[in-house]
């Protein structure tokens, strides 16, 4: 046990930290690797590997990617911001790379291959841009002479093209959506947010429109013809499962659901643990969310509000996403469920989301007396 009168860096983390954020991040690992058990063994199956090759591989990946959470979790404000420039820039770099150079995956060029790994650089592209735009609404906020908010719009400009290039729809709606959101907390007027609303409407019409798989997804969503086999089954396992599951490893339906490993591990944990494991599981991402939301609501500075709003937004509506496709409420489309799926770049790129709200949710008393000294100062009011 670490004592509250030690001065160590490591007394200190302990004694900051939110240690009610870290339980949650670590419970949803643990669950992702439990699950693992039940949704990888029939997929490795069926492609000719043995059983317990993508458990395996899970765990390998959980490793780094805690020791990134853990990492970043002992950073200040300003480290975290510096860290956001330099893995944005580089994800973005990598992001054009793969459009020429990486390895096409039905259809679409999102990965790159660096020895014997393969990154999507797009999933550490998500929480270094919401740090980066927080910084620049905050600096507009702070000073509105800095045009922070027309540089965030330019960003996010390069974003969205540089994932509708890949082409990567389902991130895009994502990123817009968070962004969105943080605009919106930002003070955005509602002139920006009409015209905003309205240029995102008409992208979605002509996503519909310019791209087939975009189209074949909607309308096979809206009519429910044409191939449906993996959202059928998805729904199947769900209702085979009922209340509550089968049992572990006792699923049946989940042995020919194509990606039940990743976007559709939701289904699986349903049919082997029920639709009452699921619905907890929904409320640990609710109460995750919901924490960050208040913690910003709280937060006397404007970088760390947008920021951990941004960040669990982010967590959030990928969330709603994977459970929203896994339940047919909406297309189906290739989305992880966050620190719960399968895959190396996802996993580890989330813990970095993890790791930037924990360093920004850290108890820093000297920190919050500044932001009150400032205030009152600012408000013209007596210093303290």
């Amino acid at each position: 046990m670490v004592s509250r009168v030690e001065r160590g860096a490591l007394a200190d983390w302990f004694w900051t930290i939110d240690r009610v954020f870290l339980a949650l991040f670590i419970l949803l690992i643990g669950i992702g690797f439990m699950l693992s058990f039940a949704a990888s063994p029939a997929v490795a199956e069926r492609i000719g590997l043995e059983p317990f090759h993508f458990v395996k591989r899970h765990a390998l990946f959980l490793v780094p990617a805690i020791a990134t959470m853990i990492g970043i979790s002992f950073m200040s404000p300003r480290q975290v911001r510096r860290t956001a420039v330099i893995l944005l820039i580089v994800s973005l770099a990598m992001m054009l790379f793969a459009l020429f150079f990486g390895v096409e995956v039905k259809g679409s060029r999102r990965w790159v291959n660096i020895a014997a790994l393969s990154v999507q650089p797009s999933e550490f592209m998500k929480p270094a841009f919401v740090v980066v735009c927080a910084w620049l609404f905050a600096e507009h906020a702070r000073q509105p002479e800095i045009p922070g908010n027309l540089f965030a719009i330019i960003l996010f400009g390069i974003v969205a093209a540089l994932l509708v290039a890949q082409p990567d729809l389902g991130q895009t709606i994502l990123t817009t959506a968070v962004w969105g959101g943080m605009f919106f907390m930002a003070g955005m007027p509602w002139l920006w947010i009409g015209v905003l609303g309205g240029l995102g409407a008409g992208g979605f019409v002509a996503a519909y429109y310019v791209f087939p798989h975009v189209a074949l997804r909607v309308d096979k969503f809206m009519t429910g013809e044409g191939d449906t086999f993996q959202v059928d089954t998805a729904k199947e396992a769900i209702i085979h499962g009922n209340w509550f599951g089968v049992g572990p490893g006792e699923g049946i339906v989940k042995r020919i659901i194509p990606d039940a490993h990743t976007d559709f591990i939701f289904s699986v944990a349903a049919e082997e643990f029920g639709v009452v494991f699921c619905m907890v599981l929904v409320c640990i991402f609710a109460f995750l969310v919901l924490r960050g939301l208040s913690h910003a609501y709280r937060e006397k500075n404007d970088f760390n509000r947008f920021a951990v709003a941004g960040l669990v937004l982010q967590i959030g509506i990928q969330s709603i996403i994977n459970v929203g496709v896994n339940l047919q409420l909406l297309p189906a489309k290739g989305m992880t469920l966050p620190l719960i799926s399968y895959g190396g770049s996802s996993m580890t790129a989330i813990c970095v989301t993890a790791g930037f709200i924990l360093a920004l949710t850290r108890h820093r008393p000297e920190k919050r007396a500044q932001d009150r000294t400032l205030f009152r100062v600012t408000h013209g009011l007596p210093a303290e």
